[in-house]
């Protein structure tokens, strides 16, 4: 492995194709505002470095940074790579990681609105993010211990896994394929609408309209806070242990609930039971 230490640097491409390389508190800044300093490199490891520029890392394969900020200039940083592992780093750019594979991220702080799409096989612990759209399309995705502050997020993912999470955002999981979330805490409007087996255990979840449109949807031992017209037109089995304002329309499935403020079956297809044990 080669070493560099303490340098800056600002051309287009600077340390284009290098492998096997050590970079320790450098910087990719400058007047001459160049892309893509590490385009086409593999075996890179990135510590302490201060990324203002666009695009350092596409197409890279074997990298890991540690330590690193990337700023709101730094614009699509980690794209078309894979092997990749992320540590105690900020990821302020948008559209900081796409069409990547093999991914840890941990203790790391992102803002990246359109983060993560279509990534495959990501691990993510111990971190918080604020994004628009997060990890859309992604697949094979394990989280946890993440606060996440956004909206539209989780859209056409597919195997996500999720525990000890507490996820602040609108319009969350459309069209989620074979999800499971356990002990999270969710608070959004218009949740989970068109998803496809999703399960929820031990969840706490507040919002208007949750749940419309799923097929294959569980709710496990959850609490239900300020939820209304819930499980229109979805497939569901749910045990609930808080009072549901309303529940409208369920296709099939039992719903159990302790006490619940309205149940509206107005839907000649409505087939849903909700049975109260209060």
């Amino acid at each position: 492995m080669t070493t560099i230490e303490n340098i800056t640097y600002d051309m287009e491409r600077s340390l284009y194709g290098q492998k096997n390389l050590i970079l320790k508190n450098c910087a990719f800044d400058g007047p001459a505002d160049g892309e893509s300093a590490l385009k086409e490199c593999s075996n890179i490891i990135v510590e302490n470095t201060f990324c203002n520029l666009r695009y350092p890392f596409w197409h890279d394969h074997g990298l890991k940074i540690s330590g690193c900020t990337m700023t709101e200039l730094c614009r699509a940083a980690i794209w078309y790579s894979d092997n990749i592992e992320i540590s105690s780093s900020h990821l302020h750019g948008i559209k900081a990681l796409r069409e990547c594979s093999d991914i840890l991220i941990k203790d790391c702080d992102i803002i990246s609105p359109e983060f993560g799409w279509s990534v495959k096989n990501l691990g993510m612990k111990d971190s918080t993010a604020e994004s628009e759209y997060f990890l859309m399309r992604g697949e094979n995705l394990h989280l946890e211990n993440i606060s996440f502050k956004g909206k539209y997020s989780f859209q056409y993912t597919e195997n996500l896994k999720m525990e000890s999470s507490t996820l602040d955002t609108k319009d969350a999981f459309w069209h989620t394929k074979n999800a499971v979330l356990k002990d999270c805490t969710i608070n959004g409007e218009y949740l989970a609408w068109y998803s496809e087996n999703l399960t929820l255990i031990n969840c706490r979840i507040t919002g208007t309209q949750p749940f419309c449109y799923c097929k294959g949807l569980k709710l496990i031992d959850c609490e239900m806070t300020d939820t209304d017209l819930c499980f229109e037109k979805s497939e569901v089995e749910a045990t609930i242990k808080t009072h549901v304002i309303s529940i409208k329309n369920p296709a099939s499935g039992t719903i159990t609930v302790p006490s619940v403020g309205d149940i509206i079956m107005d839907d000649a297809n409505a087939k849903g039971k909700i049975t109260v044990q209060g």
